[in-house]
């Protein structure tokens, strides 16, 4: 991210700019009340009153809301209550999601100390950093974490780690006259600085700010669900309208008729789908738990199934963050090194003269260095900079004893691009390449032809250099080198990298590496996974094109990009470019300052072994284990959950048609045909029968072919409408029907007549049994848009089978226990009756077979 630099601001009335003895009480008693406390701003937040309500508020509630008035107004406060508990639990449920996930800044406030040691009135003192102000002198030493903006007055060999904030790794060193940002910690060294920006003014109120605006998209799912609820509010609306009206004609009193239609309505507003959507949404999140993504948004499941872009990171995402020394490269010759991990038993290759220059190279990096190989119960790991335990696994691995010296070290820095060390009178220089070799006699052309073939092959490498030196530590002793070796160091690819994309390319999901790597060696570990092709794109950070489209046009490549050197405000503006081109947009990153492009992008992909809290908190996802392919493993998750969504939206709008028929025909044929099922069976479906079954088919496994190719997520589409409506909800509503006027005329019912009440009791428990065992076939058929039931596994998803058990007591319950029946309005079906509603499921599945094959062909 750029930083702005602050300048010391001027003195104020009452005071003067500090000198040696700091500021007066009076002076900073004037600042404080011109600038206020040192603190981050206090970001506008929403009330857990006002989440929760929001949740309450959404399109699809409010259409149950009008639907447990309507419910209660036509004499129905039984059904009234269960709508209202369903959508209580539902927003308690995605309240706790919402509020965990944007917490963000709040993590921000955590990087600030409690207090500061400062200078004032002429003397030392601990005061909390709330009251520092600007003009302030400090006292740093390392292990300090930094509490404002500061300008160094002096420092002594001071390093500051700074990767949180800027994205730099390592400890960069800081001189007299330079910057250090509030939120960064103290390596090394003691200084004395001036403050020169405090509370909203500092860099990290910056990233806390550009956190706290950047703006969190609606989900996909959201929007279609969005849309097919206002359909369904049209629909249901006009659908009471009319039966109302046509009741009015039929001789109904208006009253009676008024509260029939709105039975009506209520009944066709989906009831279920509210918490079907949301526990299929819950069980994707549990499995991509297992498979070590931690879901922090319900909706992000859904998202991460429609992503068409991931922007990666490299190191430790696509790479094992495993580095080691693999050759070293000394005038005497090069020395080949073979090992696994850490672990400090390996083979060596080079002749004598090579290998007794490659352990002066590894004794000289190992004094630069701090991290190390330690040996574990689970065997050798990192403790420190993985690169560092590179360097110390390189000497174990040539035989070079236990250092017990403690030398004195200058840090590395972004600048300098290198750390020394002084042992004695011998100085030890590791660092790039280009800045080492600037320093030293001049290298033989073999020397610099490896180099550039190193860095082609994707490894990293580091320079290495000495010389004797009597004076005390500092950058002079940096000079007149002695070049001793290269240090080619390898992060080797996560085994199933390449394998993951390929299914990304399968699936049509287009990727970009975003790394901070040099962009020779970018290019080289891209290729070697697979994720760049001939013609992919190699972009350099400091050079993308103004124009935002432009660079979503190179992003946008067939064959992969690469962005090296990228700052965190690169991967926020790439974020953008590439949603303003219409992708959905997955983004990595693990400090204080991806922050702002986690949040921006549709998916932030944060890392839970490496990266930060801020990260993560403003992260839609969670990688418990850094790893590219859990990404890819999460989308096909995704994916499988917006097809489960599309299942058993076909399972409630089927169910919808056959409901709806009865009302339809009865209206068509003005009264002469009798209402098969009334409102309060039609909820006794959807609530009662419907809800089990649907929710089983939310928890149907990913299958073949979802992730080939980027299909329209089109919720609501032609295919859904016509098999729904046309095929298996036409398919219901006859055999229901068929079976209702069978019990009828076989009861001695003739067209026109008023039935008996207790053979209508009796044909409408059957018409209620049809649809309900039309149902139970249906809940078999929607698990597949292509597959005749008989060849989908049934142990892929054996809840289906238990549903649908369940909707059988169920049914048998709704028509067999008396009071309730008689609630409902039916009664225990006849022998003929049972046959007849028994005939629905057959149908069902041999229509739903022949519509399957008359697509295949």
């Amino acid at each position: 991210m750029t930083t702005t630099s602050a300048s010391t601001a001027a003195p104020v009335a009452g005071g003067t700019t500090a000198g040696a003895s700091g500021l007066t009480t009076t002076a900073v008693l004037l600042r404080l009340e011109r600038d206020g406390a040192n603190a981050l701003p206090q970001p506008a937040r929403e009330s857990a009153w006002t989440m929760f309500a929001r949740q309450l508020t959404h399109l699809l509630a409010l259409l149950l809301w009008v639907g447990a008035g309507l419910a209660l107004l036509a004499g129905m406060p039984e059904l009234s209550a269960a709508i209202v508990v369903i959508v209580v639990l539902n927003a308690l449920f995605a309240f706790a999601q919402d509020y965990r996930a944007d917490r963000s800044t709040q993590k921000l406030r955590a990087l600030l100390p409690a207090t500061a040691r400062v200078v004032r009135n002429g003397g030392e003192s601990d005061v909390p950093v709330e009251d520092l102000v600007v003009d302030d002198v400090v006292l740093l030493s390392a292990g300090a974490r930094i509490a404002a903006d500061m300008q160094l007055l002096e420092a002594r060999r001071f390093g500051v780690d700074e990767s949180m904030v800027t994205g730099e790794s390592g400890a960069v060193t800081r001189g007299p006259g330079q910057p250090v940002l509030a939120g960064t910690f103290v390596m090394s060294g003691e200084a004395r600085a001036v403050v020169t920006a405090t509370g909203s003014r500092t860099t990290i109120a910056s990233i806390a700010t550009m956190t706290a605006q950047a703006e969190r998209h609606a989900s996909p799912l959201t929007l279609q669900l969005n849309r097919v609820v206002r359909v369904v509010a049209v629909l249901a609306a006009l659908t009471g309208v009319v039966l109302g009206f046509a009741a009015v004609l039929l001789g109904l009193p208006p009253a009676e008729a008024f509260l029939f239609g709105v039975g009506v309505s209520v009944a066709l507003v989906p009831e279920g789908l509210l918490p079907t959507v949301t526990l299929s949404l819950a069980h994707g999140a549990q499995l991509m738990a297992r498979q070590h993504a931690l879901v922090r948004r319900l909706d992000a499941v859904e998202t991460l199934g429609a992503t068409t872009f991931i922007c990666t990171d490299k190191t430790g995402t696509l790479t094992q963050n495993r580095m080691s020394v693999v050759e070293v490269v000394t005038p005497a010759g090069t020395v080949s090194v073979h090992g696994r991990g850490y672990d400090p038993v390996g083979t060596i290759g080079g002749d004598a003269g090579a290998l007794d220059q490659a352990r002066r190279a590894a004794d000289a990096a190992l004094a630069c260095v701090s991290g190390r190989a330690v040996q574990r119960q689970d065997g050798w790991t990192v403790d420190g900079d993985p690169m560092d335990a590179a360097v110390h696994c390189l000497s174990l691995r040539l035989g070079l004893p236990p250092t017990i010296q403690r030398p004195e070290r200058i840090p590395y820095s972004a600048e300098r691009l290198m750390s020394s060390a002084l042992v004695g009178d011998r100085v030890s220089v590791l660092g790039a390449p280009e800045a080492v070799l600037d320093r030293c006699a001049p290298t033989t052309p073999a020397v610099h032809e490896r180099l550039l073939a190193l860095t082609d092959a994707g490894r990293r490498v580091l320079a290495v250099a000495t010389r004797t030196w009597s004076g005390p530590a500092g950058e002079e002793m940096e000079h007149d080198l002695e070049f001793l070796g290269l240090l080619a160091l390898q992060d080797p690819p996560r085994p199933d990298v390449s394998d993951a994309l390929r299914l990304c390319r399968k699936a049509g999901i287009r990727v970009a590496m975003l790394t901070g790597d040099h962009p020779r060696t970018a290019r080289a570990i891209a290729e070697e996974v697979g994720l760049l092709g001939p013609l992919g794109a190699v972009l350099d950070g400091g050079s993308l094109p103004d124009d935002d489209d432009a660079l979503a046009q190179l992003l946008d490549n067939d064959h992969g990009a690469v962005v090296a050197r990228v700052t965190p405000a690169g991967k926020l503006r790439i974020a953008r470019a590439l949603r303003a081109r219409g992708h959905v947009v997955a983004m990595t990153g693990d400090g204080v300052n991806d922050a702002p492009a986690l949040r921006e992008s549709d998916v932030g992909v944060a890392m839970g072994a490496s990266g930060s809290d801020v990260a993560r908190e403003s992260s839609d996802l969670v990688l418990l284990d850094d790893h590219f392919a859990t990404i890819v493993r999460a989308i096909e998750q995704g994916r499988a959950t917006f097809q489960n969504v599309k299942r058993f939206l076909t399972y409630h709008l089927t169910d919808n048609v056959a409901e709806l028929a009865p009302f339809a025909l009865w209206a068509l044929t003005g009264g002469s045909f009798p209402l098969a099922i009334g409102v309060l069976q039609v909820l006794a479906l959807d609530i009662g029968t419907d809800m089990l079954p649907a929710l089983a088919l939310g928890r149907e496994p990913p299958r073949g072919g979802i992730m080939v190719g980027l299909r329209r997520r089109v919720l609501v589409d032609r295919h859904l409408l016509t098999r729904s409506f046309g095929v298996l909800g036409a398919t219901e509503a006859a055999m229901s029907l068929s079976a209702f006027a069978l019990v009828l005329v076989h009861g001695g019912w003739r067209w026109g007549a008023t039935p008996d009440a207790g053979l209508l009791a009796v044909a409408s428990g059957t018409a209620f049994a049809a649809i309900a065992f039309g149902q139970m076939a249906n809940a078999f058929a929607c698990r597949s848009t292509s597959r005749p039931v008989w060849r989908i596994p049934l142990r892929e998803n054996l809840w289906v089978l238990a549903a649908v058990a369940a909707e059988l007591v169920l049914l048998l319950t709704f028509v067999g226990v008396p009071w309730l029946a008689d609630l409902l309005g039916g009664a225990w079906p006849s022998t003929l009756g049972w046959l007849a509603a028994l005939a629905s499921p057959a149908a069902v599945i041999g229509v739903d077979t022949w519509f399957k094959r008359r697509g295949t062909h």
